[in-house]
């Protein structure tokens, strides 16, 4: 526990951390990193390259520091980091380490500011927040072994089908014959291979792009090209060059918290752009499935250009499955050969007219996923609709920085 001497002063570091969060982010990683490589299988490194993960990492530190004493209000990030590292199989045993070399870069940064005191506050807090990670990781990897898939299991490619230009469609079954654990809609499932010419297995998340209940997982990957400092990404690209029909992968049992919320009585409308579908088509799917009610579906996609736009013939089927379902696409570049009604059904961009003029009149639920532009505007349609936060679910594919708190 922390004594209150130790709360004042977690929240007396907060200036600082504020103005120096990124720059020990940044040492942590490059020390810590240096020191066990063998962790670069647990953090993708296509993320500490254009900082997004030290960016992430700083802002979740000082929301942090600024509820010390309101834990309760953390809730959230806290959810969310615990589903990412079950679905990296974070241990016990990993939290002293990254204890370790955090409290060395506070101390490298802040220099003689970071006094003994201030250092024995922080080993404290990281502490008591470390028991609540590994408390809230040791259930969800409890769930995922009463379900009978324990860490990481052999899956073999079923199925390999183009959705679009950019991507990819694996299907996947358990080598052993086990049938794949319930998941929710929206939820994704850690990745584990070795990129030929690599040293280390990576891993990464990719959101199940079906409906719970089947046979098999699908993942519908997306190929990162380089952008700005960033290059192309090491394990999109093999996924679509180098994995076959019949080939393995380790797959982790799902997790996430971006999820539909079944108890919930109101319209759904499901917001994307880009590799953001992906959640999206497993909600629809379930949705007009069965097993999905009733409830008016409202599904709105925007992406660059026709080449880019994937399941749009599968989204047109799913909305005629059942009354209540109406898609909408965007398309932000249209040629003579895109036919309305069929390809796409409005140029441009989303936006508030055309959001507001889709929605039934009935108060409804919101589900946004894609890039962090896309979702930054949503937001703000969302909010001049005047849209109760309460109402609003939200995953963005990058790393989150959201966590922030005011200056």
């Amino acid at each position: 526990m922390l004594t209150d001497s130790q709360r004042e002063i977690i929240r007396a570091t907060v200036p600082a951390l504020r103005q120096h969060g990124e720059r020990i982010t940044e040492l942590f990683y490059g020390d810590l990193f240096a020191a066990h490589p063998a962790l670069l299988n647990v953090f993708n490194p296509a993320n500490q390259r254009p900082g997004g993960q030290a960016r992430s990492l700083a802002a979740s530190i000082l929301a942090y520091a600024a509820n010390i004493d309101h834990l309760d209000r953390l809730g959230g990030m806290v959810e969310r980091i615990a589903h990412k590292h079950g679905s990296l199989e974070v241990r016990p045993e990993h939290y002293p380490i990254v204890g370790r070399h955090l409290l060395g870069a506070i101390r490298q940064v802040l220099g003689a500011a970071a006094t003994d005191a201030v250092l024995d506050a922080w080993g404290a807090a990281y502490g008591m927040l470390a028991d609540i990670m590994i408390g809230r990781e040791a259930q969800l990897y409890a769930q995922g072994s009463a379900a009978g898939w324990d860490g990481y299991k052999t899956c073999v490619v079923v199925r390999k089908q183009a959705e679009s230009a950019s991507m990819v469609s694996l299907t996947l079954a358990a080598v052993d014959g086990t049938p794949p654990p319930a998941f929710r809609p929206g939820q994704y499932v850690g990745v584990k291979l070795r990129v030929p010419g690599q040293s280390i297995d990576h891993v990464r998340q990719y959101s199940l792009s079906n409906a719970p209940g089947g046979r098999f997982y699908r993942i519908s990957v997306r190929r990162e090209r380089a952008q700005g400092m960033a290059r192309d990404g090491l394990v999109s690209n093999f996924i679509h060059d180098g994995i076959r029909e019949g080939d393995t992968l380790a797959i982790h049992a799902p997790t996430g918290d971006f999820v539909l919320d079944e108890t919930s009585p109101r319209p759904v409308v499901l917001l994307s752009a880009g590799s953001g579908i992906t959640p999206m088509i497993s909600m629809l799917e379930h949705l007009a499935g069965p097993a999905g009610g009733t409830r008016p579906v409202r599904f709105l996609h925007a992406t660059v250009a026709r080449a880019q736009h994937a399941f749009g013939d599968h989204v047109r089927s799913l909305a005629r499955q059942r009354s209540g379902i109406e898609a909408a696409i965007f398309y932000e570049t249209v040629t003579p050969d895109d036919v309305p009604g069929v390809h796409h059904d409005e140029p441009g961009r989303l936006g508030d007219g055309a959001l507001a003029a889709r929605l039934p009149a009935e108060p409804c639920d919101f589900y946004i996923c894609g890039p962090l532009g896309f979702m930054t505007a949503v937001e703000g349609i969302l909010d001049r609709l005047d849209i109760p936060a309460e109402r609003r679910h939200s995953e963005v594919f990058v790393p989150d920085p959201s966590f922030l708190v005011a200056a």
